[in-house]
């Protein structure tokens, strides 16, 4: 078995999402007593949050690099960054260690292919849904059409993110809002819709709408289990 770098923290709360799917995955496809080999990284999440409302993304290329040499040094066979956003310095972590990088958009681009889904909406942070690096991926590599809410829409999700989920806060009206924003985007041609922030599915599950949801957390946490085994 392969030893799982996991690089968390941002926020614990969807890290330990990632810890119970990944050993239970290893459980179920395992059997016995097995669970994963895995070095965890944990970084504080509030100086990482302050850089990005400063746009400071080298700077949170420098501390979550360092980070990634610090799971290779301790044994890690491969990483695996336990966020949707912070893959927007995916390409500088890569550079900066020798082992492979699991990246969340791969994971979930070749769950929607496989699927059969073409048109696809997107929720995540502001800067997942907004900017290219994320989206592009989706598109320019894997062929996907990507939707995202409108400006009043994304606000909310963001505020929601930032202000509940990272914080570990349920609210009915936020799950109210979510379920809303996810039929939008399904009136507007998604066949199914990503939830690109690994807090989300604490909020969203697919037993609260018909419309087909792509769990990054869930995805990524099961591609890591099965390169590990």
């Amino acid at each position: 078995m392969k030893t799982i770098g996991l690089l968390g923290g941002m926020s614990w709360e969807s890290t330990t999402s990632y810890y119970r799917a990944i050993n239970e995955g290893v459980k179920n496809t395992l059997g016995g007593l097995h669970s994963a080999k895995i070095v965890m990284y944990s970084v504080d999440f509030e100086p990482l949050e302050e850089l990005q409302n400063t746009g400071d993304w080298k700077g949170i290329a420098i501390i979550l690099s360092e980070a990634a040499r610090n799971i290779e040094s301790a044994g890690a066979d491969f990483l695996v960054i336990c966020t949707n956003t912070m893959h927007k310095v995916a390409p500088e972590i890569e550079k900066s260690i020798k082992i492979p990088l699991l990246h969340i958009a791969d994971a979930t681009a070749e769950a929607l292919v496989h699927e059969g889904m073409k048109t696809v909406g997107l929720l995540g942070t502001a800067f997942t849904m907004e900017q290219d690096f994320y989206k592009s991926r989706l598109s320019e590599n894997y062929g996907l059409h990507v939707l995202v809410p409108n400006e009043e829409d994304r606000q909310i999700i963001h505020r929601i993110i930032y202000q509940e989920l990272v914080l570990g806060k349920i609210e009915g009206d936020s799950k109210t809002n979510y379920l809303r924003i996810i039929d939008m985007l399904a009136n507007q041609g998604a066949e199914a819709v990503i939830l690109g922030c690994t807090e989300i599915g604490l909020l969203i599950t697919q037993d609260d709408t018909k419309v087909k949801l792509f769990d990054t957390t869930t995805i990524h946490a099961e591609k890591a289990m099965e390169y590990a085994t």
